[in-house]
């Protein structure tokens, strides 16, 4: 059962798991090379050595490739629980040596890696929650910290501590808000995560407030949102041959909703789908019913080959 906050009764939260520490730039590609070397990298001593981090950093390394899907729990060893990890083919795919954003310099991939942060109600409760849920357009920290205590409570996760929301909302602004340079901040701390690139969340009145910045995103290509589009389609319809324009731009979960697109932003994407796709899919505007239906099945990796060829630029 789905409760009124769009949390599922029998879903256990995750508020913590990275250490306070922001997704950084090097750490996929890091992630995905000491698994692909030995799965087992993230439960031996030297892995601070293999991974040229601190040990705290190297639980952070290992939640953040959970959580954006580069990284998977491998389900063919038994009783496994954790240990073994390895990448996933969407890992491979993007930050193998010979994979499409190794050093992470493609926009897109950005896109991808929030798309897998706050796209499923499984992944990070906090991410999840504030881009598909959290209905203020602008808030500060205690607002969001006091509305992720009100789902708690009426989701009964009795275990969740004050502190440990405390934590994952500064976790989350630091995701996606540039910090601001101090003369007591330690080197390390000072790296933002390349997610603020996406610009989705801003700084407000002097930093006490924030706002979702919702709108045309030109840096999010086309394969990326079509990429979405199928993996929202799967999870949430995977037996159904069309979804309706107001499910893709406004339900929770869907590319719009997560990529904070306006409606017109989300009908510059559907409208170039056709195209793209190769007539896979098909974007139909009939007596003021808009929808998208599928002619023939696609692999949203497939899409992803694209990526490359549209650096810096949305559907147009």
């Amino acid at each position: 059962m789905i409760t009124r906050t769009g949390i599922a009764e029998t879903q256990s939260p995750k508020f913590a798991g990275h250490e306070t520490f922001s997704l950084r730039y090097g750490w996929p590609k890091k992630a995905v090379d000491a698994t692909t070397a030995d799965p087992l990298v993230f439960t031996r001593d030297e892995a601070v050595i293999t991974l040229g981090v601190g040990k705290n950093m190297v639980r952070s390394i290992r939640h953040w490739g959970l959580m954006t899907g580069i990284l998977e729990e491998d389900a063919q060893q038994p009783n496994n629980r954790g240990r073994f990890i390895r990448p996933s083919t969407l890992g491979t795919l993007l930050f193998d040596d010979k994979g499409l954003d190794p050093y992470l310099e493609e926009p897109g991939t950005l896109w991808l890696l929030h798309w897998n942060l706050a796209s499923r109600p499984d992944g990070p409760t906090t991410w999840y929650w504030a881009f598909n849920h959290f209905s203020e357009a602008e808030f500060t920290k205690e607002r969001l910290i006091a509305a992720l205590q009100d789902i708690s409570q009426q989701a009964d996760w009795t275990r969740v501590a004050d502190n440990s929301l405390k934590r994952d909302v500064d976790c989350f602004i630091r995701t996606y808000v540039p910090s601001r340079a101090t003369k007591t901040l330690v080197l390390e701390d000072s790296l933002d995560s390349p997610l603020a690139e996406l610009e989705l969340i801003q700084e407000i009145e002097g930093g006490r407030v924030y706002a979702f910045a919702r709108g045309e995103h030109p840096s999010l290509p086309l394969a990326v949102f079509a990429y979405a589009l199928l993996d929202y389609w799967q999870t949430s319809a995977a037996h159904r041959e069309a979804l309706s324009f107001d499910e893709l731009a406004f339900q929770p979960g869907s590319p719009g909703r997560v990529f904070k697109l306006s409606e017109n932003a989300v009908s510059g994407y559907l409208e170039s789908l056709e195209t793209f796709t190769d007539r896979a899919l098909g974007y139909d505007v009939t007596a003021g019913l808009r929808q998208v239906y599928r002619r023939s099945k696609l692999d949203p990796l497939d899409l992803l080959q694209h990526l490359s060829a549209t650096r810096r630029k949305g559907p147009r």
